[in-house]
């Protein structure tokens, strides 16, 4: 499923019309990402819970050459399901 279908499934099943569907579902995207940007997390009781993880700097190898290379510290998004969305799975 792609962001089209998902918008689809949501207008389908809410009554809502395409256009407020689009809406609805780009308004979840940024409230989600703007919360994460801020380094808070998404609590959504049931299906999962949204976190930023923060990764180190480190040092790898270029799979090229064989030379060491710095990776920079950075922030990752990260889901963890919850018991609801993992029971709805198996």
């Amino acid at each position: 499923m792609n962001k089209n279908d998902l918008i689809g499934a949501v207008a389908d099943t809410s009554g809502l019309s395409k256009g407020d569907a689009t809406k609805a579902v780009e308004a979840v995207f940024d409230a989600i990402t703007g919360t994460l940007a801020k380094g808070e997390e998404v609590r959504l009781v049931g299906f999962g819970t949204f976190s930023v993880a923060k990764r180190k700097a480190s040092t790898g190898r270029n799979p090229r050459t064989g030379e060491p290379m710095s990776i920079k510290a950075s922030a990752q998004p990260k889901f963890k399901a919850g018991k609801g969305l993992k029971d709805a799975v198996n």
